[in-house]
């Protein structure tokens, strides 16, 4: 993902709390992984050799050595995982990618055949996806496949159920599988189009950028809570999602900041990967391209729905 003319430059700390919370070592590496014991010291008998005694001396060889008042000097630790590549990177996303996708289709295949278990795979996988992401991202479980996993599982019930939701007309919705086809080529297009995007340096990752973005993100998920919480005391709450105009102008510019935000996870990946991050770091950035894809693809699927219902 790096760009030549970003090579050599000093790494940023990065905003995203997915990646932010593997600390960087003042030697390039992360800290939380394990490393070798000490290797032995220079005058150390090899196995099978007797240690020279105290006053005797070969003919022609140096004298004994002692330690020093300080002792030996201890050896630089040995580290035991490779360092991440962009192979690394995208093999785990695409492993990750896989298990949402196969999620999705059983999830949408139990809804079609039964609806009345829309609600629960929705809100249930929702709530587990959720609480997994929350564990990952704050508990340092980054490189913990295993979580990455279930949560993209749980993400996959989600989607499924809620595309069926969103697609089909028993639940008000419009379009069908097709409409499902035009999401994802949507998601994947703007994934794309975001990658070429950073490769060329059309769009500088700066740290002024970082925080635009972020403030970005913050307020669009203070309007999301608002508009949740006042839908219980009015109808349609403050008309974000009921798709009128201003939920049209509301989604639109929800994917705009969705694509953004890939910027700053290439950038994350780009920097752990310059910095010698450990192979397994790969999980983390596969789990954070996760978050953003998944958010993206709902946010364009609510989209085409809106224009699919008022056709």
């Amino acid at each position: 993902m790096g760009r030549d003319s970003r090579k050599g430059s000093a790494l940023r700390t990065t905003s995203n709390p997915v990646f932010r919370n593997l600390s960087p070592q003042q030697n390039g590496g992360y800290a939380g992984f394990g490393s070798a014991p000490t290797g032995a010291g220079p005058n150390t008998p090899q196995y099978g050799q007797q240690p020279p005694q105290y006053g005797q001396a070969q003919y022609g060889s140096q004298p004994p050595m002692y330690p020093p008042a300080g002792g030996y000097q201890q050896q630089p630790a040995i580290p035991t995982t490779r360092p991440m590549t962009i192979d690394d990177v995208v093999t785990k996303t695409g492993i990750t990618l896989a298990v949402v996708t196969v999620a999705a289709i059983v999830s949408y295949a139990l809804t079609a055949s039964n609806h009345a278990l829309a609600g629960p795979l929705a809100g249930g996988g929702a709530l587990i996806g959720f609480v997994l992401a929350m564990v990952i991202t704050f508990g340092r479980k980054q490189n913990n496949p295993a979580l990455v996993l279930t949560y993209a599982a749980f993400e996959g019930l989600f989607l499924g159920a809620l595309s069926f939701v969103f697609s089909n007309i028993s639940f008000g919705g419009a379009g069908g599988s097709g409409l499902i086809a035009q999401a994802v080529l949507g998601t994947f297009g703007v994934f794309f189009g975001m990658l070429v995007v950073y490769k060329t340096g059309a769009i500088r990752v700066t740290p002024r950028f970082t925080r635009m973005m972020v403030g970005a993100m913050i307020g669009v998920l203070v309007l999301m809570l608002g508009n949740l919480i006042a839908g219980f005391f009015t109808p349609g709450g403050f008309g974000l999602r009921d798709g009128g105009t201003l939920a049209i102008v509301f989604s639109l510019v929800c994917i705009g900041i969705a694509a953004f935000s890939f910027l700053l996870d290439f950038d994350a990946a780009d920097q752990m990967i310059r910095a010698g991050a450990p192979e397994k770091a790969a999980w983390g950035v596969a789990f954070g391209l996760t978050v953003t894809l998944v958010w993206l693809y709902i946010e364009i699927l609510r989209l085409l729905s809106y224009f699919n219902s008022n056709n």
